[in-house]
């Protein structure tokens, strides 16, 4: 086992100890994306089980050229969670950005991936930022000035709860501010055995980016969580529209994290992530509670996925 110790996100450390200490047995998703996770997590867009990252990648070839033309030139591209920002060369390109933002939360990852994008757009201005973008940010002075368009691809939002959707949401027309631009993706409902099957596929990697908490845990906060006496596991809920992804302990099991003893029972359930997803209508009704209006909204032949822009009007008391 792993007991190189690193430096601990102090959230991180608060929610795990949350978790064991009053047994709550959840973990905010957003921990998931260390270094390793975010590996990972690109490993798992090119599986063949997983269509939303080649579904949305469709989309937005097909319609960047679409959305620049909406959007206009010289904006300030903001992308949330940008990840290894696969998608974002077809957004730049049709777009023609004045700058170039991407915010995540993995800084390490994060500084790969905007060295690559830098060759592919060398006279682009990039000025990565490390940050939790579930609350407002204060955006590199170089493109306060700018008219932004916002990105957040992926169905990222559905990771949330409703009501921490909404927040996000207005947290991010603080940041781009009023006259902001936003495209954003969304996955649709679909039949369940293609929505469990994303989520849990036949090469096991969604299991391994889901155990890589664990590990982390153990790697960052002095932990000896028996990863290998947990499994990965997701099912469909239908009332609340979600795939839930769960770590299952197989056997009752005795772990330290830093000082701290741990007892856990067998069959015992920790809530690590939700994908939710969206009816037709769902997605607009959502952005326009995050004080967002929807422009106009893009969807596959099978409608499978979506990409909505929209925009951040000033707000009006009435009607």
């Amino acid at each position: 086992m792993d007991m190189t110790v690193s430096r601990v996100d102090p959230g991180f450390e608060k929610d795990v100890m949350r978790c064991f200490q009053e047994q709550s047995y959840a973990i905010p998703a957003r921990w998931l994306y260390d270094r390793q996770g975010s590996e990972l997590f690109e490993q798992i867009t090119e599986l063949p089980e997983y269509y939303p990252t080649r579904t949305e990648t469709s989309l937005l070839e097909r319609y960047s050229a679409e959305v620049g033309e909406m959007s206009g030139t010289d904006r300030a591209v903001v992308e949330f969670g940008s990840g290894s920002s696969t998608k974002t060369p077809h957004l730049l390109s049709a777009t023609h950005p004045a700058a170039y933002v991407p915010i995540d939360i993995s800084g390490e990852f994060l500084a790969a991936s905007a060295a690559q994008l830098q060759t592919q757009f060398p006279e682009l201005p990039i000025y990565p930022l490390e940050a939790d973008f579930m609350r407002r940010i204060n955006l590199p002075s170089e493109v306060a000035n700018m008219p932004k368009l916002g990105f957040f691809p992926g169905s990222t939002i559905g990771n949330m709860i409703a009501r921490t959707s909404v927040d996000l949401l207005r947290f991010m027309r603080e940041t781009l501010g009023t006259g902001s631009q936003l495209l954003i993706g969304f996955d649709r409902i679909k039949d369940t055995d293609t929505l469990v099957a994303a989520y849990d596929d036949s090469a096991g990697v969604t299991a391994q980016f889901s155990l890589n908490l664990l590990h982390r845990i153990n790697r960052e906060m002095a932990g000896t969580i028996p990863v290998d006496q947990f499994r990965h596991i997701a099912i469909w809920n239908d009332l609340y529209a979600r795939i839930e992804i769960y770590l299952e302990v197989q056997a009752d099991v005795h772990f330290t994290i830093g000082d701290n003893q741990f007892d856990i029972d067998k069959g015992q359930k920790v809530h690590i992530e939700n994908s939710h997803k969206y009816g037709l209508r769902d997605a607009r009704l959502m952005l326009r509670a995050g004080g967002w209006s929807p422009v106009r909204e893009w969807s596959d032949e099978r409608d499978y996925f979506s990409l909505i822009l929209a925009e951040a009007h000033p707000f009006k008391n009435a009607p």
